[in-house]
């Protein structure tokens, strides 16, 4: 089995104006994903753009990968553009992934951050208190299938078009404060925009949780070798046992880090 394989699109899905459903066919035996890993898609059957990019895997099932994607810039641009039957390259499962929930969690998802949460939700169905926000009803893709896996669903979006008007880590922090559940022992799971993990970080730091986010950077090469990718955590001096800050690669001890290690700037 190999990292670095052909795939054949059969289907490059319209979900929406913005977002799509990639899926392929692997022309070589593969590694078996876990959910949180990504890969790296070649963005066009040229040359250009030269540079891969990084997707969170959506699914495998049945000898089929798919991602789920937003159309925003040149390389997604020329993957949207591709068709049935296309070969590109591609480089995966990469990174690491999330640590399995050993009982109920909390999922936290911005936007296109689902993408990366629900292969979690459909390996550990109706487990999850799943709290998705985005910016307007067009971005809450994937909702129905999300609402039927998980325990729970609340939503936001930040012009009140769906779910509550206002941002997904304020209905967080209230259902934190609530005393329906014992929270404690649950995990928390996010990924979304920089800002949420950011917020989410501070509300677990606050309330002693721990919460396993996957961070969305960008990557050139996705394997560890251009260090383009880095991101400030804090680690324990193994001579002293002090606390001191390093930098690591996203691609390669990330995606997924525990948010308390981050080194918010």
């Amino acid at each position: 089995m190999h990292r670095y394989f052909k795939a054949k699109i059969t289907g490059n899905t319209p979900l929406n104006e913005q977002f799509r459903l990639l899926t392929l066919i692997p022309l070589s035996e593969i590694e078996i994903p876990s959910p949180g890993q990504f890969y790296m898609l070649q963005a066009s059957s040229a040359l250009v753009p030269l540079l891969k990019r990084p997707f969170s895997i959506f699914e495998h099932q049945a000898g089929t990968l798919k991602f789920l994607y937003r159309i925003r810039g040149k390389g997604t641009s020329c993957l949207a553009g591709l068709g049935m039957d296309d070969t590109i390259n591609v480089i995966g499962p990469l990174g690491n992934s999330y640590p399995e929930p050993q009982e109920d969690f909390i999922a936290v998802a911005g936007g296109i951050g689902i993408a990366s949460l629900l292969p979690l939700l459909s390996r550990f169905k109706k487990k999850a208190y799943l709290f998705y926000g985005a910016r307007n009803s067009d971005e809450l893709v994937m909702l129905n299938e999300a609402k039927s896996l998980s325990k729970e669903v609340a939503i936001t979006t930040d012009d009140g078009s769906e779910g509550q008007k206002g941002l997904i880590t304020d209905v967080l922090r209230d259902f934190l404060n609530s005393s329906r559940i014992t929270y404690h022992a649950l995990q928390i799971y996010a990924c979304g925009p920089m800002p949420m993990i950011k917020e989410l970080s501070s509300i677990c730091m606050n309330k002693g949780l721990r919460c396993y986010a996957s961070f969305e950077e960008h990557m050139a090469c996705g394997v560890g070798a251009c260090h383009g990718c880095v991101i400030k955590v804090r680690r324990q001096n193994t001579e002293d046992r002090t606390q001191k800050w390093i930098y690591e690669r996203v691609c390669k001890e990330g995606p997924v880090f525990d948010v308390r290690e981050i080194v918010w700037e």
